[in-house]
């Protein structure tokens, strides 16, 4: 109390207002701190039109104001105007996920056990959100750091993320790796929180992960992670140091071939032909990966001559196309049902998502606001 009282009897005096400075002293914390709790901040562009939350701040000014006329202190009255007028315009009333007005760019934020997942599930689709101005992030959630036959530790870890790097540059994307170990990931509250953050700093207005039912642990427990962050991103007193979303997310998963407990079901299937040379481009940059065949692999996989390596590429690059094919085969009756029969027969190569029902659960009509691509579609 007494850090605070100092400052605020030096602003009074500036301003002259030293005559009622005890009293005023006594509501100047109850005045403040309930407006830093009440304001959203996830949002710095203007309001369309007054929130629950901006009525609440102005009805509390309004009780204030009785108190600062009754001790004279008119003029710090009038700055605290002047401070809160501009914080309920940083509030934002939301039109479209977590931005002000439909044409505000779209906020995508992809989450993967290791750094190639995103970039394998959904590297199509975010470059082409890129393409049109939206912003993605690819997030890693472990380093990679064993993901290799021959390297292993801070070397490969440093490697993997500099690949992750090159392949968001062609993408024309944002990415990050968490400095996880790779195959020790666990569900924990600390792991939960630093998800919900990440997503809360992104103001997401999409969230993508992988289900929860996968071989590797660090899969399942990513997908566990990213659902448990659902709800939770929109809840001001779980992690307060980071502002709550004023909206939940659409959180979609990524898809998988498992059967058991249930089979992954496409909401929504997306046609890539116009960037699946790009995507194949960044899928070239995670040599470690690929080429060499990550955990494994071995040196039989990568020749050293230049003539070999570049038909190791040749290669890796036809089993990434064919995996597309095979997502286009297997979901050609939700092809249909998005682009219609004869548009769907143009369509060679597409990328799939299913809703997580944990966050907000987009009709029809919202997802083809959230993925803006069906009109320039083959």
């Amino acid at each position: 109390m007494a850090t605070l009282i100092r400052p605020t009897r030096s602003l009074l005096q500036r301003h002259g207002t030293t005559a009622a400075i005890s009293p005023a002293l006594i509501f100047l914390p109850s005045i403040f701190l309930p407006l830093l709790f009440v304001l959203p901040h996830n949002s710095l562009a203007a309001p369309t039109e007054l929130s629950q939350r901006d009525m609440e701040i102005l009805k509390h000014l309004s009780v204030m104001k009785k108190h600062f006329t009754a001790f004279g202190v008119t003029q710090l009255w009038h700055a605290l105007i002047l401070f809160s007028a501009g914080l309920i315009s940083m509030s934002g009333s939301v039109a479209l996920g977590q931005t002000a007005g439909s044409n505000a760019p779209l906020r995508i934020i992809c989450f993967g056990a290791h750094p190639d997942d995103c970039e394998i599930q959904a590297g199509g689709v975010a470059a082409m959100w890129a393409a049109r101005g939206h912003k993605v992030k690819l997030v890693s959630v472990t380093n990679g750091d064993i993901g290799h036959w021959r390297d292993a530790g801070g070397p490969l870890a440093n490697r993997r993320r500099a690949e992750v790097e090159a392949a968001a540059k062609v993408l024309g994307v944002t990415s990050e790796v968490l400095d996880i170990h790779d195959g020790e990931l666990l569900p924990t509250l600390e792991n939960r929180k630093l998800i919900v953050r990440l997503i809360r700093e992104w103001k997401a207005d999409i969230v993508m992960g992988p289900r929860p039912n996968d071989y590797h642990p660090d899969h399942r427990y990513t997908g566990v992670l990213v659902q448990d962050a659902a709800y939770m991103v929109t809840v001001p007193f779980f992690c307060p140091d980071v502002p709550h979303l004023a909206k939940n997310p659409v959180f979609l998963y990524f898809p998988d071939s498992f059967k058991k407990p249930n089979p992954f079901t496409p909401d929504i299937v997306v046609a890539i032909d116009d960037v699946i040379e790009k995507k194949l481009d960044a899928l070239d940059k995670l040599v470690s990966q690929f080429h060499e065949g990550g955990a494994n692999g071995g040196p039989a996989l990568m020749p050293a001559d230049p003539a070999g390596q570049a038909e190791r590429a040749k290669q890796v690059r036809e089993y990434f196309r064919n995996r597309q094919k095979n997502l286009t085969t297997r979901f050609k009756s939700a092809i249909s049902d998005w682009y219609g029969e004869e548009r769907a027969g143009r369509i060679e190569y597409i990328e799939a998502f299913e809703v997580c029902e944990y966050g907000r659960r987009p009709d029809r009509a919202e997802l083809k606001r959230l993925f803006p691509f069906f009109d320039a579609a083959p």
